[in-house]
């Protein structure tokens, strides 16, 4: 006992249990502790990218090349980012037709949209790019209406006609009709300009800008009332229009100057 009591009393007992105690507190935690949540995001991130891989791999990889480098039947995906992804697949543009027309029309989608994100975050991988857009910044809260006709009808009615109905282009090319096409694809395609359309970063067009244009499409194509301009002529603007006060309006000029000829000579020969 007396040697026990000497132990004890030795200077560096205390810190001798203290190491210990150090030892199986810390064992202890790194058992029965919880995966931190930054690792587990990452691990569910990299499942994801692997997954989109190989979806990748069977759909994707003939024509943009088996690491996105891009070949002779399609470009490079490396930098074009998550966006541009949901915004092909999503529209059904892409898997493209194997016999290309001047350009690849929308269709129906073969994609759900769990493997549209498996496939968005393997192109990301690839190189940054513009991401996927919240709904905070495509939806329609605190967007101006009238400030998005302003920039739509400056930037995109050229070609997508000033309520979005679209329009013919060169060399068998055309602007889609808008209506009907979700708000989410809609803030893509200016972000990452697919096709023949230019792009509008956030340098050329702010996201409050891009969601007052996504606002003032939703207004002009959702609207249920009569035109206010009265017969809107299927609302593609000036074409429609001169056609319309070419036939009516000189026909009808040519008419009146028939008959008013036809009653003149008339009354000359009486």
């Amino acid at each position: 006992m007396k040697k026990l009591s000497a132990r004890r009393r030795h200077p560096l007992a205390a810190v001798v249990v203290l190491l210990l105690a150090l030892l199986f507190s810390g064992g202890l935690y790194a058992v029965f502790a919880p995966t931190s949540k930054a690792e587990a995001d990452e691990t569910a991130q990299s499942l994801t990218i692997e997954e989109g891989k190989k979806l990748y791999s069977v759909g994707c990889a003939s024509c943009h090349g088996t690491g996105g480098q891009g070949t002779s039947d399609g470009p490079s995906l490396v930098g074009v980012g998550a966006a541009a992804v949901d915004f092909q697949v999503g529209t059904g543009r892409m898997p493209a037709a194997t016999s290309q027309g001047p350009q690849v029309p929308k269709k129906k989608n073969i994609y759900t949209q769990a493997e549209i994100d498996q496939l968005a975050a393997y192109i990301a991988s690839l190189g940054a790019g513009p991401a996927i857009p919240t709904e905070e910044q495509y939806g329609p809260q605190g967007a101006d209406i009238a400030k998005g006709g302003e920039l739509f009808r400056t930037n995109c009615a050229q070609c997508h006609n000033f309520t979005g109905k679209g329009g013919a282009l060169t060399h068998g090319k055309y602007a889609p009709d808008l209506e009907g096409v979700s708000p989410k694809h809609i803030y893509e395609a200016m972000e990452t300009g697919p096709q023949n359309m230019p792009s509008f970063p956030g340098t050329t067009l702010s996201e409050e800008n891009k969601k007052d244009i996504i606002a003032y499409l939703d207004a002009v194509n959702s609207s249920k009332s009569e035109s206010p301009g009265g017969l809107e002529l299927g609302g593609l603007g000036p074409v429609s229009e001169g056609l319309f006060g070419w036939i009516f309006g000189l026909g009808g000029l040519i008419a009146v100057a028939v008959w008013v000829a036809a009653r003149t000579a008339k009354a000359k020969k009486s």
